[in-house]
């Protein structure tokens, strides 16, 4: 190869590399120009997260979410103003502030459908969620759109799941296109029982508990411990009744970090509320709380009745539950016979710590009097059981003169196996004895004839 010709290859691959750049600056130039806002742009200039005081989530059909801020506090409309989860809803403003575009795509407000933003499907994943904004004053200061997951087209996962790896999003102020970000938004629902706020009453050191029977005044049982170190005891157990540990045990721990499922709304209370009669749990701490707990059984959905949102299966086994507590909190320490003055003053700084956080603890569990809850039945089980239910089985007695195999039947279902005696009994093996049969004589050479 000449020097000429090797100086035209050059030419060409610099011509070549002129080209590619051309181009690419044209496309980049085309995307920033064909919508509003461009790649690692933030989807809006300025979004007024500090000026929203209500919020509006609509879905497909009649999922809608209403979440407006009411003395500071976020309440959701469709359950009769009860608190929402401010950490959701602080999340999801704080998220549309600082969201950033990913690829911005030129298309008018008729290509919705494509991106998963058709207001007139019924399916949950073609529909996709609108959410608006307003301010105090009940002006709308912004609106979006989330349609469908964007997926990365890998295979699927061996431990299961989708492979997205963003969503389409609209701006309702934006009409120069639709927008791909990396944001998924897990927790955007249309579902208001998403966005209930989770606290719920937990009984500590648990110092006794009365249930009642359905229908009837008289307690079905009631368990009394003298110490949080103690195990219960059966009020007016007889001497035939030895309670069963297995049974008693989660009753110390009763309600700690449970959870519910959703709150009823006043309007919907009838058409839930069962046919059998309400139960009555008393239970009272030994820091002076007394929480009285009503539970009842929930009606089951009719069968084919329609899941709600998120195609979840209707309840049949939930409960309905309220609760009101009550508490006479002591006003100051009693102090030890002899107390020196330095442990004196530790122990008043821990009692005041305490006291604080026990009045915060009743104002939070007072202001739960009134909300029906929806709880499973597992968060009830200690409680559905019946008298016979906290007792050990007996142990049928032997047969007389049987061994009994050094057993002992201990309270509270254990079994006691006393250890092997160090000298053994000697053990006797016999062998049956064994025939041989005779083995035939050779027979001789005449014999044979």
């Amino acid at each position: 190869m000449n020097k000429r010709q090797v100086t035209i290859l050059w030419v060409i691959a610099i011509a070549l590399g002129v080209a590619v750049t051309a181009v690419k600056l044209s496309q980049n130039q085309a995307t920033r120009s064909a919508t509003k806002r461009g790649p690692r742009q933030t989807l809006f200039e300025s979004f007024p997260a500090a000026d929203v005081a209500a919020i509006t989530i609509k879905g497909e059909g009649d999922s809608t979410v209403d979440i407006a801020k009411k003395d500071g506090k976020w309440l959701l409309a469709q359950r009769d103003g009860y608190p929402a989860n401010s950490t959701y809803v602080n999340d999801f403003l704080r998220t549309l502030g600082e969201l950033k575009v990913t690829i911005g795509m030129e298309a008018g407000p008729s290509f919705a459908p494509r991106f998963g933003m058709d207001e007139s499907s019924s399916k949950p994943d073609d529909h996709g969620l609108t959410a608006s904004f307003k301010d105090s004053a009940g002006k709308e200061i912004a609106k979006i759109s989330l349609g469908k997951n964007i997926e990365n087209g890998a295979a699927p996962s061996p431990m299961g799941g989708n492979n997205a790896v963003g969503r389409y999003v609209r701006n309702h102020a934006d009409d120069s296109g639709f927008y791909e970000v990396s944001e998924m938004f897990p927790s955007v629902s249309a579902d208001a029982k998403r966005w209930l706020d989770d606290t719920f009453f937990n009984p500590e050191k648990i110092k006794a508990i009365t249930v009642s029977q359905p229908g009837k005044t008289e307690p079905a049982w009631k368990l009394t411990r003298e110490s949080e170190e103690a195990e219960y005891k059966l009020e007016g157990a007889a001497a035939t009744e030895v309670l069963d540990t297995t049974a008693t045990s989660p009753l110390k721990s009763l309600f700690s970090y449970a959870r519910f499922e959703d709150v009823i709304p006043a309007s919907k209370i009838g058409e839930k509320t069962g046919p059998e009669a309400k139960r009555i749990a008393t239970i009272e701490t030994f820091e002076g709380f007394v929480y009285t707990v009503t539970f009842a059984l929930a009606k089951p959905a009719a069968p084919g009745a329609p899941a709600g949102p998120g195609a979840e299966p209707p309840a049949t086994d939930n409960f309905l539950l309220t609760v009101s507590v009550t508490a006479e909190l002591p006003k100051e320490r009693k102090k030890a016979d002899g107390e020196k003055p330095e442990d004196a003053k530790t122990k008043d700084a821990a009692f005041t710590e305490r006291l604080k956080t026990l009045t915060e603890k009743l104002a939070k569990e007072k202001a739960l009097a009134g909300v029906t809850f929806e709880v499973s039945k597992s968060t009830l089980d200690p409680l559905l059981k019946d008298r016979a239910g906290l007792i050990t089985k007996a142990t049928p007695p032997a047969p007389e003169g049987a061994d009994t195999g050094g057993v002992q039947k201990l309270p509270g279902g254990m079994i006691a196996t006393p250890p092997h005696s160090a000298v053994s009994a000697p053990v006797e093996a016999f062998t049956p004895p064994i025939s041989i049969p005779p083995v035939e004589e050779e027979k001789k050479p005449e014999e044979k004839k």
